[in-house]
């Protein structure tokens, strides 16, 4: 298993990209829908870099605290594979979406069943599956453990006025839930689903937090092993292909590396058996991930050279 190169000085590297970053005239528009986020400072940018060896360097604002949104994902769905193992398959899919991650037109056309666990009604499926015999209290409460030990750090919470704002204005994730419901594909009450998933996308963490908390995912004897090696490899496989919604394979083409991204800016991106990369600026794209993010993952991964493509 690869391991980070010694030569490449990841200090200047950083500096580098938060130096382009900052000067960077287009920094994308944050989420409007959500307006806990909708007021954020897009001029915010900030960088971790946690390596196999143990080093993490930081850039800009990597210590500032944001929502993770739809990052949370990864985690949940950790969670799932763990507890359901290939039987949550028989709920989601796992292909590409093609389409904006809160359609509800390609539930209409199969019927319920969503294309993967990273757009909103397939992470809906993956939380209401892990809430099977649970209290939504109880199944966040194994969510911030698991996060929390993943990142090695107890100082990540939920925020309550983010999830709040989420609840008053999450129409369409309920239509989504009730949809699915009506297609059998739904275990508890689309409320209570949908109100478990809303304080999931509502964890607040840092850049460093969260480029620490997803060294489960790197692999490596330095590692966390808090899952399988086999559900590490299709985590990232499904990271790689449906990570960033319909901009997924235009990611995967400028990056070459999984990658998750959420609505409140933040991307976390793996590099197997060398880091895992925590970037967030809540300006977003069209297709809903953060413009400069997007942006600074890409020439990280041109400075570095790495790819899982070689």
């Amino acid at each position: 298993m690869s391991i980070a190169n010694p030569e490449l000085d990841f200090r200047v590297i950083l500096d580098q990209i938060c130096a382009e970053m900052q000067a960077a005239p287009h920094r994308g528009e944050a989420a409007q829908y959500i307006p806990e986020l909708a007021s954020i400072d897009t001029n915010q940018f900030g960088m971790a870099v946690a390596l196999a060896d143990g080093r993490v360097f930081v850039g800009g604002d990597a210590d500032r605290r944001f929502s993770i949104q739809s990052v949370s994902k990864v985690f949940t769905l950790a969670l799932a594979l763990g507890r359901l193992g290939e039987d949550l398959w028989r709920r989601v899919g796992r292909e590409p979406s093609g389409l904006p991650f809160n359609s509800i037109m390609q539930l209409e056309h199969e019927e319920g069943i969503p294309r993967n666990p990273f757009i909103n009604p397939g992470a809906l499926v993956v939380t209401d599956a892990i809430l099977a015999g649970h209290a939504p209290r109880e199944v966040l409460g194994e969510l911030l453990r698991f996060v929390r030990a993943a990142a090695e750090d107890d100082d990540i919470h939920i925020d309550e006025a983010v999830a709040r704002s989420e609840t008053e204005h999450g129409d369409r994730n309920m239509a989504l839930a009730h949809f699915m419901a009506a297609h059998g594909n739904f275990r508890n009450s689309p409320a209570l689903t949908c109100g478990t998933y809303f304080h999931q996308c509502a964890i607040e963490m840092t850049p460093r937090q969260l480029a620490m908390s997803g060294r489960f995912l790197v692999g490596g004897p330095n590692m966390p092993g808090l899952i399988a090696r086999d559900q590490v490899r299709r985590i990232n496989a499904l990271m790689l292909t449906c990570g960033h919604y319909d901009g997924s394979g235009d990611f995967a083409y400028r990056v070459g590396l999984p990658g998750k991204s959420g609505v409140g800016g933040g991307i976390l991106v793996i590099a197997p058996g060398r880091a895992s990369i925590a970037v967030w600026s809540p300006g977003l794209n069209q297709y809903g991930n953060s413009h400069l993010g997007t942006l600074a993952v890409e020439r990280f991964a041109q400075a570095t050279g790495w790819s899982v493509f070689g």
